[in-house]
């Protein structure tokens, strides 16, 4: 006999806002590329999709908009916003300036530290056999946030925090466009451990450098459309 699912499980669904459903749905499909930068949502298909109506479909777009990730257009639907070259330029300082000072303070590296890294690299691993890019990139973010929160700055790790959904979505994008990222990302990974285990402050900031700059590397002087990006921003 069929034992019945949890009530708490029951509970749990009912007491989800039908608005805050939107907003996770949308987001998470934001972030995996579901959703590519260019196109264009409608109400109707989002309230068919999520199973509720079109009331707190608004709702949940309108916090997606305020977050950056989609324009509204009345009567039209929701436009996800592809990334620009400018936003690429931004996340890549930002992260430069936490993650060569985290990597520096992390030296003498610390028992846990090593453990949680090896951990995080092995789930890279084991995702990119799968052919999961979210969760490779969910992982690969991991790694470095790791790092960040060794530093036991609340206030900076408050700070890299905030690049979390530009980083994973910037991850998939470039993931899906160059393939052989993901390898060389986990590779990278392992050199950056390394260094760490080595005790080489400059010699890990360096793989830092090296590996976050990538990024921009990648994307200069190709059509950013195939990474569901935009040259020169949203208009």
């Amino acid at each position: 006999m069929t034992s019945p699912a949890p009530a708490s499980a029951a509970k749990d669904t009912r007491r989800t806002p039908a608005a805050e459903r939107v907003y996770a749905h949308v987001k998470q499909a934001v972030l995996e590329r579901r959703y590519e930068g260019g196109v264009l949502l409608t109400e109707g298909e989002l309230a068919e999709a999520v199973g509720v109506s079109r009331t707190p479909v608004r709702e949940g777009l309108l916090r997606l908009e305020v977050e950056g990730l989609i324009r509204l257009y009345p009567k039209k639907g929701a436009l996800v916003l592809p990334v620009s070259a400018q936003e690429i330029e931004d996340v890549v300082e930002t992260r430069l300036l936490v993650e060569q000072h985290a990597v520096r303070r992390a030296v003498p590296v610390s028992r846990p530290l090593v453990d949680r890294l090896e951990e995080t690299l092995a789930e890279q691993v084991a995702h990119a056999e799968t052919g999961d890019l979210a969760a490779v990139s969910a992982a690969d973010r991991c790694f470095h946030a790791t790092i960040v929160e060794a530093t036991g700055n609340q206030i900076l790790t408050r700070l890299y925090d905030q690049l979390r959904d530009r980083q994973l979505r910037m991850g998939v994008a470039v993931m899906h466009a160059h393939p052989d990222r993901v390898a060389k990302n986990i590779a990278e990974h392992a050199d950056i451990l390394r260094t760490l285990r080595e005790g080489d402050s400059e010699a890990a900031a360096l793989a830092v450098h090296q590996h976050v700059s990538r990024v921009r590397h990648l994307v200069r002087g190709e059509d950013l459309r195939g990474y569901g990006l935009a040259q020169g921003g949203p208009r």
